[in-house]
């Protein structure tokens, strides 16, 4: 929607269109591959999309912060005096959260009137919200001269989505979506939070993302779940080896420690991730060496691990991951988020774009009765003032 639009939009709602207005964005982001491997101290590497969030913001003498969005009907306004609670399951808990972080900090908040706007699909697995929280951090921090950094806002960020919406999410989203850049990957170290912003350009072939529109809630999802196996691993693992996280180990090792886990279900969950933290480092390898038919083959390797070891594909994400191989020209594809319904990611020869879209979307709604989408994934910068 162009920012003209949405100028009007907010003086229809909160009047005036004279207002001093500013301008945030932030993207949408999706993991290129290194699935469930964030809370576990593991690597990832995601880029973050041209597509995002929006966020127009005003301040205002009284002490009303009022929230609206064009994407969701509920809007409320809070008092800035009062400590922020919860409102139910709301999209507001969001930024809600955010505030409640800076309030933390000891800084003031006033009035504020607040206008959001997202082109991520909601429920795709994009990290809608993630977007939304580093898009309010930033106008937080620029309208109230907090002089945070970009990592604080990142952690403050992640404390939000953990402790005030309730889901126990690692740091990657919040991690890309603030320090995403246009044309790059972002190789991630998620227990130092070392990164490198790796160059990706697929000469011949696209990203193309695949919505398979089943929606999920994660908070009412098994992704805390898997959390806590992971844990329970952890402290399997611990009676043979001390380890902080399930990314310690590499596959060698945990091939020999493993029956400290007497759970198959908890050893296949561990497996994943370990399995998966190698291929991370050996697809940025591959990247590095401009090799995409061994990127692809990990790509593969990812989302059988996540179907059989990790078990959060479910049959809509494997189904149009199933009909994406058996393209001729897609080298690789797997489902991409935290799982339970959402998108795939998948590596298409650029001649072979039409044929995909129009071969995948038939056989999925043949074998789902559902409607696919589908968007070229075109990678941008991180969080933003537009003006």
């Amino acid at each position: 929607m162009q920012i003209e639009k949405l100028k009007k939009e907010f003086a229809k709602r909160y009047g005036n269109s004279n207002k001093d207005i500013s301008i945030f964005f932030a993207p949408g982001r999706v993991n290129l591959i290194g699935e469930h491997t964030d809370y576990n101290g593991g690597y990832v590497f995601p880029c973050s999309l041209s597509f995002g969030t929006y966020l127009l913001i005003s301040t205002t003498n009284d002490n009303h912060i009022k929230f609206s969005s064009l994407n969701f009907d509920f809007t409320t306004s809070i008092s800035s005096d009062k400590e922020i609670e919860k409102i139910n399951n709301k999209w507001v808990n969001y930024p809600l959260g955010i505030m409640l972080e800076f309030q933390k900090r000891g800084i003031l908040l006033s009035g504020m009137e607040l206008l959001y706007y997202g082109d991520i699909p909601n429920g795709a697995g994009l990290s809608s919200s993630a977007s939304i929280e580093l898009v309010t951090s930033i106008a937080l921090n620029e309208l109230f001269a907090c002089d945070l950094d970009i990592i604080e806002m990142i952690k403050l960020s992640q404390k939000a989505e953990n402790n005030f919406v309730g889901m126990n999410c690692g740091i990657m989203d919040q991690f890309v979506v603030g320090m995403g850049k246009k044309d790059h990957a972002l190789f991630l170290n998620c227990n130092t939070l070392e990164y490198k912003l790796i160059p990706f350009k697929l000469q011949g072939y696209n990203l193309i993302i695949t919505n398979s529109n089943k929606q999920r809630k994660l908070t009412d999802s098994k992704y805390n779940e898997r959390r806590a196996e992971c844990e329970k691993a952890v402290e399997y693992l611990n009676k043979v080896q001390a380890v902080n996280n399930l990314s310690e180990i590499d596959i060698l090792k945990f091939s020999k420690i493993q029956n400290a886990i007497p759970d198959e279900i908890i050893r296949k969950r561990a497996k994943h991730v370990i399995s998966e933290n190698q291929r991370v480092i050996d697809a940025v390898k591959a990247l590095k060496q401009k090799n995409i038919i061994t990127f692809g083959k990990l790509m593969n390797l990812s989302h059988d691990s996540l179907r059989d070891d990790y078990e959060v594909t479910g049959c809509e994400l494997d189904i149009l991951v199933e009909e994406a191989r058996k393209i001729e020209g897609v080298l690789g594809s797997r489902m991409t988020g935290a799982g339970f319904g959402g998108c795939t990611v998948s590596l298409v020869k650029e001649e072979v774009n039409e044929i995909f879209r129009k071969k995948v979307g038939e056989g999925y709604n043949k074998k789902t009765g559902l409607k696919a989408e589908f968007y070229s994934a075109k990678i941008g910068d991180g969080a933003r003032k537009i003006f």
